[in-house]
Parts: structure tokens; sequence; C-alpha cells
């Protein structure tokens, strides 16, 4: 079994040397519980690995989501200009001076056809093993009923492209679901981040509720976001 390591510091031992190749896993979590910052953390850490990546934004502006990544020390300027980096854009719709400069950018990100036009051309230019979507929720927002249809259409693509991907999925603060009817079973694999109140103090935790292909722990690992990045306390 070929696996992905996701290089966060304690989740790869969490996971027995990390994802299993081509598997689609949902990060599934509520507001500030780290989601964004995990899936950018795989990204960069599959650049420095020689494994390209391409990022999908639906819910933050381009230029927003690279400064978020600069802050934690991840600048992807140069894996960009070396081909093996890039953003779809699925936020702007096309409209402003910066979506103008861009490669790949959906208008409309609730044609899915589209959305898979556009990132199945960046994945194979450059040639990326890596593609993060965040947040895969927003494509069905407004027709929940399609949720598992949209997962499961994407899924079909990127493991055929040979992607090892992330699916950002939001759930409100109360919701111990994972974002949309059906896509637990759509999914190879279920990541769930948590904050929750302990003794008057906001703790993040995580649980791997699945993971197809390999065994992985079945307790739950509180972590914390540090300057650089996440850290996973494994024990």
């Amino acid at each position: 079994m070929k696996r992905v390591k996701t290089g966060i510091e304690g989740m790869d031992e969490i996971l027995q040397g990390g994802i299993p190749e081509r598997n689609v896993v949902l990060l599934s979590g509520g507001p500030g519980t780290g989601k964004s910052i995990f899936s950018q953390q795989f990204i960069y850490n599959g650049l420095t690995m020689d494994e390209p990546g391409v990022y999908v934004t639906l819910e933050e502006h381009p230029l927003q989501v690279l400064k978020n990544m600069e802050a934690f020390g991840w600048d992807v300027s140069e894996f960009e200009k070396e081909g093996k980096f890039a953003i779809v854009d699925a936020f702007t719709g096309g409209i402003g001076s910066y979506a103008e400069k861009e490669e790949y950018v959906v208008k409309d990100p609730e044609d899915i056809r589209e959305l898979i036009d556009v990132l199945r051309k960046a994945v194979n230019d450059v040639k990326a093993k890596r593609v993060v979507i965040d947040s895969v929720t927003t494509l069905y927002l407004t027709k929940p009923v399609a949720a598992r249809n949209v997962v499961f259409q994407l899924k079909k693509v990127l493991a055929g492209l040979g992607c090892t991907s992330i699916f950002v999925s939001q759930v409100s603060v109360d919701d111990r679901g994972f974002g949309g009817p059906g896509v637990e079973h759509g999914v190879d694999g279920i990541i769930r981040l948590d904050l929750d109140e302990i003794n008057g103090e906001l703790k993040r935790s995580l649980i791997v509720w699945k993971m197809r292909g390999t065994a992985h722990s079945m307790k739950r690992h509180f972590f914390e976001i540090t300057d650089k990045g996440i850290v996973v306390n494994k024990e």
C-alpha cells in the first residue's frame, strides 16, 4: 500500500504512515477548528516532497489563501512559477482584475461540469498528486440532496487522475454529522475536527472516523495550531 504523508506532525503516526494513495478524505468540522490550515499544510508539505498540488478555493479570494499560507511560512510562489502548484479560483467567478490574470477560473461553481473541466486541466498541467477542495460543501449548499452525487463525481475524476485529495466539509457548531446527506459513504476517509469547551477553555481535537485501506488510531487526539501549522498529540 503506497501512502501519502500529510507531513503534519503527529498525523501520519495516527494514520499508520499516511493516507493511502488516491483516497479522497473528507475533512469535516465547524468554524475555527482548523480545516483550511490542515488542508493548506497538506498541500504545502506535498510540494516540499516533490508532489505537485492543486488548491480549489470556493470560499476565499485566492490572494487571501496565499496570504494565509505565507503567515505560516508556506510560500508557494516558487512552486507556482515552476509549474508544480496551481490555485483554481471558484470564488471570484471571473470578476475583478485579479481573475483576469488567472489561468484556472470557474465562472459558475454550481456548474459541476465546468468545475471538473477546469480542475482536470489544472491537475494535468501541474501533474498534481495532491488536491484540496475548500470547501466542497459550497457546491451543494443550496441543494443538499445532490451532496453525495457531487462528491462521487469529483472522487471518480480525481482518483482516476491519480490524486490523493482532501475535501473540506463545513458543519455547524452543534452538528455532529459530516456536512451533507450521504457524503460519508461517498469518500474513502473521514477526519473530523472539533473545538470544544473543556473546563472553561476551548480545545481543538480530531478523530479519524474511517480510512479505507489502512488501520488507524480509534482515539480522539488533541492538537494545537502553532506558528508553523498544526501539531497533533499522537498519544
